[in-house]
């Protein structure tokens, strides 16, 4: 059975430097190309399509673009109560709490962004992929309104969810609740009605957060022809994502966007 295996090409980002560089720093310049030109993300894109026409069979590279949400009320009461608690009568933040006015201007600074390097051609992502829960979603939307354009749908899928269990701000909604509040997104048809991963006594752990991240980049790489890739999710997931590929952690602020090429290999 062939195994995929995944590898951060370093030299494109400043991220790559890891934990110490930038830390607390939402949104670096250019979304941390480390080319300041004019023509950064012309040459960028040359870079990525050669990588790809000279590659061996069963070797791709595509470009991620990680998105974490925007504040969401739960963030703000971890740091008051702890994960436990649902609200305190002022607050609700469980299950799958809102963005904050605080989340809300992080998403629209990643809107902006956007906009900004647009100026200087940054190439779209081809494909938009976000976490079920309401605070990735609203984010989501938020940073690409007029950017994407509306025919482009971004696509919701259960594996892009927060670490789950215990903490009630994990907990998803339903299909239902989903379909209803956000029609201009499409929903996976393997994401079911009730959440039945959640769990109040049990935590997910890294490896099986890990095995989740593996699973969603198998399937990208499988079926998406796409070279630019977006995930709108959470703190967990980043961390995941660059476990799997093997980057340096990087703490991630909320609203925050980190970028990397990953190269895919079938062994």
């Amino acid at each position: 059975m062939s195994h995929r295996s995944y590898e951060v090409i370093k030299g494109f980002f400043e991220q790559e430097v890891g934990a110490g560089y930038g830390q607390g720093k939402v949104l670096p310049a250019r979304f941390g190309l480390i080319d300041p030109s004019d023509d950064r993300w012309k040459t960028f894109k040359q870079e990525i399509d050669q990588l790809n026409t000279s590659s061996p069979v069963g070797t791709q590279y595509k470009v991620f673009f990680v998105g974490r949400h925007g504040e969401g009320f739960h963030n703000v009461a971890e740091a008051k109560y702890g994960t436990q608690k649902n609200g305190d009568g002022n607050l609700i933040w469980g299950p799958d709490p809102e963005l904050t006015m605080l989340g809300q201007e992080q998403a629209k600074a990643a809107h902006n962004a956007w906009k900004q390097e647009r100026k200087f051609d940054i190439p779209l992502p081809g494909k938009l992929y976000c976490s079920p829960l309401t605070r990735a979603i609203h984010t989501n939307k938020i940073t690409f309104d007029s950017i994407i354009p509306k025919s482009q749908r971004t696509m919701i899928i259960e594996n892009l969810r927060e670490t789950y269990g215990v903490h009630t701000c994990d907990r998803r909604r339903t299909r239902t609740y989903i379909e209803q509040t956000f029609p201009d997104f499409d929903i996976e048809e393997e994401l079911v009605e009730e959440d039945e991963l959640w769990d109040s006594q049990v935590r997910e752990t890294h490896d099986e957060i890990d095995v989740r991240m593996r699973g969603v980049l198998d399937m990208i790489f499988d079926n998406d022809q796409e070279q630019f890739i977006s995930f709108t999710a959470h703190g967990g997931i980043v961390s995941a994502v660059l476990r799997v590929v093997n980057h340096k952690q990087y703490i991630l602020p909320t609203g925050g966007v980190l970028s990397m090429v990953v190269k895919s290999s079938i062994s």
